[in-house]
C-alpha cells in the first residue's frame, strides 16, 4: 500500500515548507525547489536521484510531489537509498522531517517572486539573511613575500574558509559580471596609499600610538568584512553560486579556480525569468523617479558622511583622552619619585612637598583605571557607531556608481552577452562542453539558450537594467534604518561613557584629598 501523501496524512512541517514554497496555494516551482533541495545538504548524486523520483523535469511540481521530495530527502539523511518504492507501505509510521535549515531566505524569493517590483525588505530581514566574521590569521606564509591570510566564515552556509585579498578581487570581477546592475560595493586598496594623515594620533589599548601599517592592515579587515556582509546579504547576489563556491571551497589557490569554474556564467540578464517582462516591470515614471531619488540619496550620503566625520572625531578624542590619563599618572608618577630631598636649607621646615609626593605615588595608579574606561569608550565609537556609518556608507556609495554605470548605457552588456553565446553555440558545435565544470554552471548555460529570442533584444535588457535600479533603490533605503540604530546606539555609548568616567573620578576623589594637605582643599573652596 502506497503512503498518503494527501494534505491532512504529513507532518506539520511538510505543510509550512508548501505555505514557503507556494504561498498562493499554486505548484512549486522547479528552481525554488532545486534551492529547498540544496538546503538537505546531501551529495549532489542522491538529489539528483530526488528530482528524477518526483519527476520535477515538468517546471513545476504539485503539492504532493513537493510532500514526496520532503520524504525522500529526510529519509535519505537518515542514511536510506531513495527509491521508487521506500514510501510502500510506510503508512504505518509518521513520515519523518528534513533538516533544511534555516528557510528564511527562501521566504523572500516567495514573496519576490509574487511581487517583482517591490522588495518588501526591511534592514533587520537583511540582516538575517547571513553573518559573516573575517578574522587576519596570525601565522603568515610565503617565502619571500608575507601575505597575510583571512579566516572567513559564514553562519549560514556554516563554513570556515581561509582567503587572501587577491580572492576577494576574483570574486569581485566575476560579481561585477555577472551582476552588472546590481550594488557591488567597492573593495578597500591592496596597499597603503595616503593614509598616514587619515590614521595620524592613533593609539591602542595601552595608549600607544600605532604603526600605520598595522592601522591599514586592521583597516582593510574591517572593509573587507563589510564588503562581504553586503554581499552575503544582497537577496539577489547570496542566492547565486558564485557566493556559495566563496564561502565554502576549502582547496587550494582559490582566485584561479574561481575563474576558471566561473568565467563562462552569462549575466544575470541573460538568464532571468523576468527578462522577457522586463518592460511591464518598468513603470511609466521611473526615469523621473529615478533622477529624484538619485537626488535624494547624494544628500544623504553627504549628510552620513558628515556624521561619520564627527563620529570619528568622537572616538578619536577619546583615545586621546585615554593617552592624556595614562600621560597625567606618569608624570605624577615621575614627581613621586622626584630624587631630590627635601633639606631643611630648601624647606624651612615645611613637610607639605615630602607629604604630596608620597600622595602623588598613591594618586597615580588611580589614572590607570581612567584611561581604560576611556580606551574602552573609544572601541565601542568605533566598532558600535564608526563601523555602522562605514557600512551605510558603502550602501550608498555603491548606488552612486551603479547610477553612473547605468548612465553609461548598456550597449557594452549587450554586446558582451552576444558574444558569449556565439561562443556557447561555437563549444557546442565543437562538442566542447561535457560537464566537467559545476552543474549549476550548465545550468545558467541551459536557460541562456532558452531565452535566446530575448537575449537579441536590446531594448528588454535596457528596461531589465530599470528595473535592477528600481530594486536597488529600494534597498538603499532598506539599510537606511541603519542610522536610526547609528543613533540610538551613540546615544547609549555616550551615557555608559561618561557615567564611567563620572565614577571613577569620584573614586579618586576621596583618595585626593586623603593623600594630599588638608590645606589645599580649603585655598580651592572645597572641604572634606
Amino acid at each position: 500500500m502506497a503512503t498518503d501523501l494527501s494534505f491532512g496524512s504529513v507532518p506539520p512541517y511538510y505543510r509550512e515548507v508548501y505555505d514557503i514554497c507556494a504561498p498562493t496555494g499554486s505548484s512549486v516551482s522547479k528552481d525554488f525547489f532545486t534551492k529547498l533541495l540544496v538546503k538537505s545538504g546531501l551529495p549532489s548524486q542522491t538529489l539528483s536521484l530526488i528530482w528524477e523520483l518526483v519527476d520535477a523535469k515538468q517546471g513545476s511540481l504539485p503539492r504532493s510531489s513537493l510532500y514526496k521530495a520532503l520524504a525522500l530527502v529526510a529519509l535519505a539523511q537518515q542514511g536510506r537509498q531513495p527509491s521508487a518504492k521506500l514510501l510502500d507501505n510506510f503508512s504505518g509510521e509518521e513520515l519523518p522531517c528534513p533538516e533544511l535549515g534555516d528557510l528564511s531566505d527562501l521566504k523572500q524569493l516567495t514573496h519576490r517572486d509574487s511581487n517583482p517590483t517591490c522588495l518588501g525588505l526591511r534592514y533587520p530581514d537583511l540582516y538575517q539573511l547571513d553573518l559573516i566574521n573575517l578574522d587576519v590569521v596570525p601565522e603568515k606564509k610565503g617565502l619571500f613575500l608575507k601575505h597575510i591570510e583571512y579566516q572567513v566564515s559564514s553562519k549560514r552556509f556554516g563554513a570556515l574558509v581561509r582567503r587572501r585579498y587577491n580572492d576577494f578581487v576574483a570574486l569581485h570581477e566575476l560579481l561585477l559580471g555577472r551582476f552588472p546592475y546590481r550594488l557591488i560595493p567597492k573593495l578597500p586598496p591592496k596597499r597603503v596609499v595616503g593614509v598616514a594623515s587619515r590614521f595620524a594620533n592613533c593609539f591602542n589599548p595601552a595608549g600607544y600610538l600605532l604603526s600605520v601599517d598595522s592601522l591599514f592592515i586592521e583597516d582593510r579587515r574591517k572593509s573587507l568584512r563589510r564588503w562581504l556582509t553586503l554581499v552575503a546579504r544582497h537577496p539577489a547576489l547570496n542566492q547565486d553560486p558564485l557566493l556559495n563556491f566563496f564561502l565554502t571551497y576549502t582547496g587550494p589557490d582559490l582566485q584561479h579556480k574561481i575563474r576558471e569554474v566561473f568565467r563562462r556564467v552569462p549575466d544575470e540578464f541573460t538568464t532571468s525569468e523576468l527578462a522577457a517582462k522586463a518592460k511591464e516591470l518598468v513603470p511609466l515614471d521611473t526615469h523621473t523617479e529615478f533622477a529624484n531619488s538619485r537626488d535624494q540619496i547624494r544628500v544623504i550620503l553627504n549628510g552620513v558622511s558628515k556624521l561619520k566625520q564627527i563620529a570619528d572625531i568622537l572616538a578619536q578624542r577619546s583615545h586621546g583622552y585615554a593617552a592624556d590619563m595614562t600621560e597625567l599618572g606618569s608624570q605624577l608618577s615621575a614627581l613621586a619619585s622626584e630624587p631630590h630631598g627635601s633639606s631643611l636649607w630648601a624647606t624651612g621646615g615645611n613637610r607639605v612637598w615630602a607629604d604630596m609626593k608620597r600622595g602623588f605615588h598613591i594618586i597615580s595608579k588611580e589614572f590607570a583605571l581612567l584611561s581604560s574606561h576611556a580606551s574602552q569608550q573609544a572601541t565601542r565609537e568605533e566598532d558600535e557607531v564608526c563601523e555602522k556609518l562605514n557600512l551605510l556608507l558603502d550602501v550608498l556609495v555603491a548606488h552612486r556608481e551603479l547610477c553612473d554605470r547605468h548612465e553609461k548605457g548598456v550597449a557594452q552588456d549587450h554586446a558582451k552577452a552576444l558574444a558569449k553565446m556565439l561562443a556557447l553555440k561555437k563549444r557546442q558545435m565543437q562538442g566542447v562542453i561535457q560537464g566537467t565544470d559545476a552543474e549549476s554552471v550548465d545550468q545558467l548555460e541551459s536557460k541562456m539558450m532558452d531565452q535566446e529570442n530575448v537575449i537579441a533584444n536590446m531594448e528588454l535588457r535596457n528596461y531589465f537594467s530599470l528595473h535592477c535600479l528600481h530594486m536597488e533603490t529600494q534597498l538603499v533605503h532598506a539599510h537606511l534604518e541603519i542610522l536610526a540604530t547609528v543613533l540610538s546606539t551613540l546615544v547609549s555609548v555616550q551615557i555608559r561613557g561618561h557615567s564611567e568616567l563620572a565614577d571613577v573620578w569620584a573614586q579618586i576623589q576621596p583618595t585626593v584629598e586623603k593623600c594630599l594637605p588638608e590645606d589645599s582643599h580649603q585655598v580651592n573652596g572645597t572641604s572634606k
